[in-house]
C-alpha cells in the first residue's frame, strides 16, 4: 500500500522550476515519512536516483565525502563504485537522506548544485540543533519544506476515499452544512484519524487490518526513538528535555492548558529549560503556541515567549503517549472517541488536533490570555489566533454542548477594528451563529 502525499507537488514544483539551480531540503520529525516520499519521488521523476543513507554508511563513503570533495570526478566515480547505480547527467537524482548527521555533506551542496551534473535532495531531522551546523556554512543554493504528520486528506486517501474531502472544502467555501448522513461519516472518519494519527507506520499498521492495537504498537515504537535521539543529542540537557517530553499529557489534561513549568520543580525557571523547548520544536515533535499580548501591533511582534502551550505535533502519538502504561484492552479512550462520549480528555485531544492541522496548513500558532484579578471582565482566553488574508481570526475549540463563547465575544468587541472571521471548532455541523462561524472540527485544515 503507498501513501500519497501533498509533498509531492512541491517537489515536482521544485524540479521543474528549479532545474538544478537549487537542492530541495526536506525537514521532518523522524518516522514522518520524509526517505520514502524522497525515494518515491527520485524513481518516478528520474532516470536513476542514488540514495546515501547517512545513519548508515560505512567508513569507506565517509572518507570519501572527507577526502575527494574537491575532485567531483574522483567523488562520483568513488560513490558510483561503492552503489551500484548508473548516474546520467541532468537525468538523475542524489538523496542525502538523514543529512544532519554528515554536515560536511550539507555544506558541500553549494559546489555540488554549481558542478550541475544532478539534482539534489536532502532529508534532516534536528536539522538545525547546533552540533548539526557546528563549523559549517549553510548553503544558500538549499531550498527546503517543511513535512509534517499526514493531515486528515491524506488519511482519507490512504483509506481509498478520494471524495469526501472535495465536498467538505466545497461546504467549507460556501459555509454551508455538510447535512446529517455525510457530516456523521465524516466525524467518524476524523475520529479514527485522530486516534491512529498520521504517521505513516501507524497509519499502515492500522489499515492492514483496521486494527488500533497494531497502530499503537508502532507508535509505541516511534516514542521510543525519539527517546532514543533526546538521549544521543539532547547534549548538555537531555534531563530537561525527557521532563518536558513525559510532562505534555499532564500539561494538556488541565483546563488551564498554559505550559506551567513549576509542575516539573518548583523553583524550574524559562532561561533554563529554553534550549530543551528549541530542540523539540527543532526536531517537530512539538508544535509550541506562544501567547500574542498585543493582537493590534501584530502576532509575531508581541508574543511572549515565556508564555505558551506546548502540543504534540502528532495526535495519534498523543494518546499513546497518554496511556503508554496502559494496555490496548485497559484503554477505554478508543472507544469514547470513537463513540463521541469523551469527557475529560475532550478538550485535549481536539485542541491538539485543531494545533496540529493549523500548523500543517502553514500557521504559526498564537493564542491569547489576559488575567484580572480585579475585574473578571477582562479577563479572556482564546484558544488559537491565526492570519488570514491580513487579518486576525480568532479560532476556538469547544466541545459539542458548549453554550457560551464569552471570551470570544470579549475579545471581538475589544479588537474589532482589526479582526477577520471568527471561527468556532466542534463536532457539530456548519453553522453560523452570532456572526461566529461553526466549524466542524475536521475542517480545520481548511482554514
Amino acid at each position: 500500500m503507498l501513501l500519497k502525499r501533498k509533498i509531492y507537488q512541491n517537489l515536482l514544483k521544485w524540479k521543474n522550476e528549479s532545474c538544478g539551480t537549487s537542492a530541495m531540503l526536506i525537514n521532518g520529525a523522524r518516522r514522518v515519512g520524509k526517505s520514502f516520499i524522497a525515494g518515491q519521488f527520485g524513481k518516478n521523476e528520474y532516470k536513476s536516483v542514488l540514495i546515501i543513507d547517512f545513519s548508515n554508511i560505512t567508513k569507506e563513503v565517509r572518507d570519501i565525502f572527507e577526502n575527494d570533495k574537491t575532485d567531483y570526478d574522483v567523488f562520483f566515480s568513488k560513490l558510483t563504485a561503492h552503489y551500484p547505480v548508473k548516474l546520467y547527467k541532468r537525468e538523475s537524482l542524489v538523496i542525502f537522506d538523514e543529512v544532519q548527521l554528515l554536515p560536511i555533506a550539507r555544506q558541500m551542496i553549494k559546489h555540488l548544485v554549481a558542478d550541475g551534473r544532478y539534482d539534489y535532495l536532502e532529508t534532516g531531522s534536528l536539522i538545525s540543533i547546533k552540533q548539526n551546523v557546528k563549523d559549517i556554512l549553510i548553503p544558500s543554493e538549499e531550498d527546503s519544506i517543511e513535512m509534517h504528520p499526514m493531515d486528515f486528506e491524506e488519511f482519507l486517501w490512504a483509506t481509498g476515499n478520494e471524495t469526501l474531502m472535495p465536498y467538505i472544502s466545497d461546504c467549507f467555501k460556501q459555509i454551508k452544512p455538510l447535512g446529517q448522513a455525510l457530516h456523521r461519516k465524516a466525524m467518524n472518519e476524523f475520529r479514527q484519524y485522530m486516534l491512529v494519527g498520521g504517521m505513516p507506520q501507524a497509519v499502515l499498521a492500522y489499515l492492514t487490518d483496521k486494527d488500533y492495537a497494531k497502530a499503537d504498537i508502532e507508535k509505541v515504537k516511534i516514542l521510543k526513538l525519539y527517546r532514543s535521539d533526546i538521549t544521543k543529542y539532547a547534549t548538555g540537557y537531555k534531563g530537561k528535555v525527557t521532563e518536558i517530553f513525559d510532562s505534555i499529557p499532564g500539561q494538556l489534561s488541565r483546563k488551564e492548558k498554559k505550559y506551567k513549568l513549576s509542575s516539573i520543580k518548583k523553583q524550574a525557571r524559562m532561561r533554563s529549560y529554553e534550549n530543551a523547548f528549541m530542540w523539540l520544536e527543532d526536531g517537530m515533535i512539538t508544535n509550541p503556541c506562544f501567547n500574542a499580548s498585543d493582537p493590534n501591533v501584530g502576532l509575531a511582534l508581541s508574543f511572549d515567549h515565556s508564555t505558551h502551550k506546548l502540543y504534540m505535533a502528532d495526535t495519534g502519538l498523543l494518546v499513546t503517549h497518554t496511556f503508554k502504561d496502559k494496555g490496548y484492552t485497559q484503554n477505554a479512550l478508543y472507544n469514547a472517541i470513537l463513540l463521541d462520549k469523551l469527557n475529560i480528555n475532550e478538550g485535549m485531544l481536539m485542541e491538539n488536533i485543531a494545533a496540529q492541522l493549523l500548523r500543517t496548513n502553514g500557521h504559526r500558532l498564537f493564542f491569547y490570555s489576559r488575567s484580572d484579578s480585579f475585574d473578571r471582565k477582562n479577563t479572556m482566553e482564546i484558544d488559537f489566533l491565526i492570519n488570514i488574508d491580513n487579518r486576525i481570526s480568532p479560532v476556538e475549540v469547544k466541545s459539542s454542548a458548549y453554550k457560551l463563547h464569552s471570551s470570544l465575544d470579549k475579545f471581538r468587541n475589544k479588537f474589532k477594528s482589526n479582526l477577520g472571521n471568527a471561527y468556532i471548532l466542534y463536532s457539530k455541523d456548519v453553522l453560523i451563529k452570532d456572526d461566529v462561524i461553526h466549524l466542524p472540527i475536521y475542517m480545520t485544515s481548511l482554514l
